[in-house]
């Protein structure tokens, strides 16, 4: 088993504290012939459509020195997780969850640029502190 990212439990508690429930820690998939982990598996129930909402979560702590190679990394990771679940999970919704500064930073240097649209993908924005709600960026 692969070594959790830094925040794995802020995410985690941040994401019951919204009502998700966690129901895969990891949710694995095949690419080829390997196998893969996303880091959750969650859904939660919306009453008002009477129907389950269901998603998948990579988390990202960005603790290098560059966060623009921490995010060359994390969005490689992320579409090659997305293509994969297109076909073993399409009932899911992948995000990439990063932390609060690292988003910052990013959208003053290539969340804005707008050649970015077209890599256009859903997030989950956290705190370090748990204390905090979520960010959803979709």
């Amino acid at each position: 088993m692969s070594r959790r990212d830094n925040n794995h439990e802020i995410v985690c508690t941040a994401l019951e504290k919204e009502g998700w429930k966690i129901t895969n820690d990891p949710f694995w998939i095949k690419i080829g012939r390997k196998s893969a982990q996303i880091d959750l598996g969650a859904e939660r129930i919306i009453i008002a459509e009477k129907e389950n909402e269901k998603i998948a979560v990579e988390i990202k702590s960005f603790v290098a020195l560059s966060t623009l190679t921490d995010y060359y990394y994390a969005l490689g990771q992320f579409l090659l997780y997305k293509m994969a679940m297109q076909t073993q999970a399409p009932e899911r919704t992948l995000y990439l969850a990063m932390p609060s500064d690292a988003y910052e930073e990013l959208s003053q240097d290539i969340f804005d640029f707008a050649p970015f649209e077209s890599l256009k993908h859903q997030l989950i924005i956290y705190q370090l502190t748990q204390n905090t709600g979520l960010l959803w960026i979709k």
